[in-house]
Parts: C-alpha cells; structure tokens; sequence
C-alpha cells in the first residue's frame, strides 16, 4: 500500500487540490482555502511528503511528489481536479500535469517556472539546524534564537508554524529537516517531464519577485501551450500572502 498524503478538506463542489511550497504546510493556505470552498470548490489541502502531517521518507524528487498526488486523489476517488502548487507545490503541480494530464481538469502555478534553480535556502536550513530544541520552552524561546541567524520577522514566523510540542512536551519540528537538509538540489531541480499539458494553465508571478522572469515564457509556453501569464501588484515570492485579494480575485475567475 502506498501511504497517502495527510490534508484538510474544505467545502463541497468541484476538487481543488493546494500544494505549498518548501518548508511549509496546508495551513499555509486555509484563508484561500476557505475562500474557496465558499465559492463552490471541494478544496484539499494537502501536506506534501516530508512535511507538515505527512509521512517521511529518504526519497524525494519531483516524480515521487507527483505519484503522491496521484495516490492521494485514488485514495479519495477523485477523477479529475483543479491544482495549485506554490514554488516547490508548483513544481510538483506541472510534473503531475505534464504526467497524468488526464487527471488535471486546469492547473495554476504561483511563483515558479519550469527551469532549474540554484539552491537558494541555504541560509534557512542553517538556521533551522541551529535551533536547540532541547532548551526551548516556548515559541519566542526559538524566535530568539532564529533571529541570529534570520532578519526577517515574517520568514521566522513562516518557519516556526513547523514547530509541535511532542508527547514528551519538548518541541519538534513537523517538516523532516534532515531529509530536506540534505536534498536541497532536488527542490531546484526541474521538472523531469518533456511532455507537455495542453489544458489551460495560469501562472501568477509576483510584481517584486525574481522567481519568473520574462526569459521564462518560452519555457513555460513549451510545456503548457496554454498559458497564460498574469502579475499579482506589490507582492515578491509569497503573493497569495503578500496580496491574497488579487490572489483570489486572479485565481478565482481561472478555476471557475
């Protein structure tokens, strides 16, 4: 049997299927999710391996990534769905795609292209390898100890949404930052499909973000014939975040 990913379902209607990025959870999304769902979608929010809820595993590439979607919607026997997939959920989103088109009813990309990108999170991982778990006793314990290594308030806040308080009331973190540690060149890593998915396709790219450049189109285009290209206004590489009312306004009238 093949483990099936952990999610939160919202709604009723027409599936939807989230995926998060590196390092995050479903709960990153239940403010769209929920949005959503009060427009008539069936909104799966789901965990990818080795994170948030998920099952753990050695193996991680983006093939793996997309057959665990693929055994998510047998599993909850559902022909055919919508997809979003944010950065690393947005790779995983076009391997599924170019893969198993037949199972895709549209698919929207936020933030990412189809192309290799150079490990970038380096400085993360440090942190996150540096927190003493052992010695925290509260959430602002482990801010603090963040803050040496990470600036940004909103990336620590982003990062400590992982931390869970163990059986044995110590903390742990729910991403396997071991694994992820060490496969950091397979987040970057391209989709692995030559295939292309002909349905319609929408990606959404940050007005403040380098994510996806211009250079980009012919790339994207060469997978997904369909694509369409649009910017969220005043957002970087977290735009369902940064401007979640273009995000949706954007997103929605695609899906539906």
């Amino acid at each position: 049997m093949n483990p099936i990913l952990h999610s939160n379902i919202l709604g009723s209607g027409k599936p939807l299927c989230i995926l998060h990025g590196f390092l995050g959870m479903s709960d990153n999304w239940k403010t769209l999710g929920n949005l959503y769902a009060e427009n008539g979608f069936e909104v799966h929010l789901i965990d990818q391996r080795n994170h948030g809820r998920s099952f753990w595993s050695q193996e991680f590439n983006y093939d793996l990534l997309a057959e665990d979607l693929l055994h998510y919607l047998d599993d909850k026997n559902i022909e055919k769905s919508a997809l979003i997939g944010h950065s690393m959920g947005g790779k995983t989103v076009m391997q599924f795609a170019c893969t198993y088109p037949e199972k895709t009813e549209k698919l929207l990309v936020a933030d990412i292209a189809p192309r290799f990108y150079p490990p970038h999170h380096q400085d993360i991982i440090n942190a996150l390898n540096h927190l003493d778990l052992k010695n925290i006793t509260t959430r602002s314990d482990a801010d603090d100890q963040l803050k040496k290594y990470l600036k940004s308030f909103s990336v620590r806040q982003f990062l400590l949404k992982n931390l869970y308080r163990t059986a044995d009331n110590t903390f742990g973190f729910r991403m396997n930052l071991a694994v992820l540690s060490e496969r950091m060149e397979e987040i970057g890593e391209n989709i692995s499909s030559s295939e292309s998915y002909n349905g319609p396709a929408l990606f959404l790219k940050g007005s403040k973000s380098e994510y996806v450049s211009n250079a980009d189109t012919e790339q994207i285009k060469r997978h997904f014939p369909k694509a369409q290209i649009a910017v969220i206004d005043n957002a970087g590489h977290w735009l369902h975040a940064e401007n979640p009312d273009q995000f949706f306004e954007k997103s929605y009238n695609f899906l539906k």
